[in-house]
Order: structure tokens, then sequence, then C-alpha cells
């Protein structure tokens, strides 16, 4: 069966997945997602559990533990391939527009 295309992944969710390379929970992973995009990127509440909840039902990330009232999550083999599969598709649109501003685009 070939594999279903996925559509680009929006910011949140390009995000969401890379901080889940480690074990977080909830404000763990907006915390992240803040530090690692110096303040760019900010997921509220409200989109951080409907994307973990979403996320959770696509099996891209697993809830590891619930404990302390904290659920804490990891990204799966199928979410680290759709993440890989998202940063090819960034460099490549980078490369594209790298060969058209840095003039070595060919023309047609």
């Amino acid at each position: 069966m070939p594999k279903k295309k996925q559509k680009p992944l929006t910011q949140p969710m390009y995000y969401l997945l890379l901080s889940l390379m480690e074990e977080r929970h909830g404000y763990e992973i907006m915390q992240y997602i803040e530090y690692l995009t110096n303040g760019a990127v900010k997921v509220g509440p409200g989109t951080l559990y409907a994307l973990l909840s979403r996320f959770e039902e696509d099996e891209y990330i697993e809830m590891v533990s619930d404990s302390d009232n904290k659920k804490t999550y990891l990204i799966t083999s199928l979410g680290r391939e759709v993440l890989e599969d998202e940063i090819k598709r960034l460099k490549s649109l980078l490369n594209d527009a790298e060969k058209v501003i840095g003039g070595t685009d060919d023309e047609i």
C-alpha cells in the first residue's frame, strides 16, 4: 500500500514534533518551543493540547507517562519519519531560493 502523502506541517506542528525528540510534558513543550525559536513561535495551551491529541491519534507521538497529573510524550518512529520528510521539504524550498537569489539558476 503506498504511503499516504503528508501535508506540510504548520510551525506549531513542526516544533511540537521537534520538541518531542526528548520526553516532555505540556508546559515543557511550550517553554522549549519558545526557547528554541527565541520567542518567534509561541504555542498556546489550546493549540498544544489539540495537536497532542491529534498527533497521538495519528501515532506520531505517544504518551509515555501519566504521573503527578503530568502527561509526558515522546515522538514515535512514524512521527520521526513525518518530521524528517518535512525537513527534506523545507531544505528543498531553501535550496530553490538560494539558486534564484544566488544567481545560479540556469534559464530554461
